[in-house]
């Protein structure tokens, strides 16, 4: 995979919790929204990571809908501008961190952006389970469907 392929996967994960969001903001569910605000903390604390800054959000904060509309604007701008300043050659780099346990890591830059994206879809899943378990549509944000609607290119 080259930075052009993340590009478009983060386009289509920023548009994929935009369109939860969405979907909770009409059909509020508790647990969907404590999921929805967890991948947006991971996907922040992944980027600080990256960027060899300090842990700024618990990975498990406290659900609010409005603060995660706020941040899932502001995160896709923020992959937008890693991707553009890592570029091809910063995908084989190699960065080291804790996780939220203590332990060190080391991480090539392109599997962490791969965890970042399969996390999301992962927890993404577990949004629409809880949806429909509690008798309400989920958002639906398979892949292709953001393409074949034009939302990624």
């Amino acid at each position: 995979m080259d930075i052009k392929d993340f590009h478009r996967l983060f386009s289509y994960d920023g548009w994929a919790n935009r369109e939860v969001l969405a979907a909770l903001h009409e059909r509020p569910n508790p647990r969907a929204l404590q999921l929805a605000a967890h991948i947006l903390a991971a996907q922040t604390l992944w980027l600080e990571r990256l960027r060899q800054q300090p842990q700024s959000t618990p990975v498990w904060p406290s659900p609010n809908r409005q603060e995660c509309e706020a941040q899932a604007q502001k995160l896709s701008g923020l992959w937008r501008d890693y991707l553009t300043e890592t570029g091809d050659a910063g995908l084989e780099r190699n960065i080291l961190y804790k996780n939220t346990v203590g332990e060190s890591w080391s991480s090539r830059v392109a599997d962490v952006l791969m965890h970042v994206i399969m996390h999301s879809a992962y927890h993404r899943g577990q949004i629409a389970t809880a949806m429909r378990s509690a008798g309400t549509t989920p958002a639906y944000t398979d892949f292709i469907h953001s393409i074949r609607q034009g939302f990624v290119e």
